[in-house]
């Protein structure tokens, strides 16, 4: 068995694919966490890893909701260890590739825990915000793992840095976009408990805390869209490669979007399903965050920048070399008669 396990082989193609399926399962588990907490099932199973001291759920709607999330985060699981191992098998071998797919795991893993500690401290919004952001930061190793496992390097030539930067300044942004949004659902109605259920909630500004998350994740999120459209019209000015243009392109539809569904639910008073929608676009937009920060790379270098371009003549192709060949013949001429 371990003589067939070691003739196994991942080729690049292959571990490219895994990469990306990874990826998807890391943000499948975001939309369903977000599912069990809006359908009030965050305590469907009040103790952790059991459910209600049994291995397997009772025919509760929310415990069998809580628990399926917890299926899936298992499959999750398994799908990062796959993929771990895949970047040990990769031929050829890569060290960082190895380094990122390693995160994967152990980031699903302290998901877990926290999600453990989530429960059993009755769903505290430190630990349901720290929850969230610990997602967010495993989809950056998610993100980089699949960007670097591409089989076909960019030959494009790199982005000036006044360009890589000004997409680089949007991730510090969009994180606390993300953060301020988890603060307003850690105060608002969707608590992810049922009636009756002690479930603590943000106070910070009394009865006005809602409120008052509301207009702060609103007000970032619209600056937050402005600074993407102005970075999006300096890629198109100073013409960046076409991967970086498009992620930002989308970037700023799905703020756009996102602005639409936010006030929409905030005039309906946050229904569960727009709630829920707007999680998952608020997933996309940082996905194409990290997407716009690995297509536009790192800067181009001052060498670089400064380089001339050699051309050689036309009509005389071996004059840009016939200098460099006389003079390399004088030296070794040279070299003889002092030796």
């Amino acid at each position: 068995m371990r003589e067939r396990i070691a003739r196994i082989e991942m080729t690049p193609r292959r571990f490219e694919l895994l990469a990306y399926v990874a990826l998807a399962a890391l943000t499948l588990i975001v939309a369903t966490g977000a599912a069990v907490r809006l359908s009030d099932s965050g305590l469907g199973c009040p103790d952790w890893p059991r459910c209600y001291g049994r291995v397997y759920p009772p025919l509760q709607t929310h415990a069998l909701i809580e628990f399926s999330n917890r299926i899936v985060s298992g499959a999750v699981g398994v799908v990062v260890v796959l993929a771990a191992l895949a970047a040990w098998r990769r031929r050829p071998f890569r060290r960082d590739l190895m380094i990122l797919a390693l995160l994967l795991p152990l980031g699903v893993v302290g998901q877990a825990v926290l999600g453990g500690y989530t429960v059993e401290n009755k769903l505290a919004p430190g630990f349901v915000m720290a929850h969230f952001a610990l997602s967010m930061v495993i989809l950056i190793a998610a993100v980089a793992l699949a960007w670097r496992s591409r089989e076909h390097e960019p030959t494009e030539q790199a982005a000036d840095r006044r360009s890589v930067w000004a997409v680089r300044s949007l991730l510090p942004l969009a994180s606390i976009v993300v953060f301020a949004g988890t603060a307003t659902t850690a105060a608002g109605p969707h608590s992810g408990g049922l009636a009756g259920q002690q479930i603590k909630r943000l106070h910070f500004e009394g009865a006005d805390t809602l409120n008052w998350t509301v207009h702060v994740h609103g007000a970032l999120a619209f600056a937050l869209g402005i600074a993407a459209v102005a970075v999006w019209v300096l890629l198109e000015r100073r013409q960046a490669n076409a991967q970086a243009r498009r992620a930002m392109s989308w970037l700023c539809a799905l703020i756009a979007l996102q602005g639409v569904v936010g006030a929409v639910q905030y005039e309906t008073h946050l229904p569960t399903e727009l709630v829920w929608v707007h999680v998952g676009l608020a997933s996309l937009s940082w996905l194409c965050v990290l997407w716009s920060v690995a297509a536009i790379g790192p800067p181009a270098t001052s060498r670089a920048r400064k380089r001339p371009q050699i051309r050689a003549s036309v009509g005389h192709p071996t004059a840009a070399t016939s200098g460099t060949g006389a003079s390399f013949g004088q030296a070794s001429d040279h070299l003889r008669g002092v030796s």
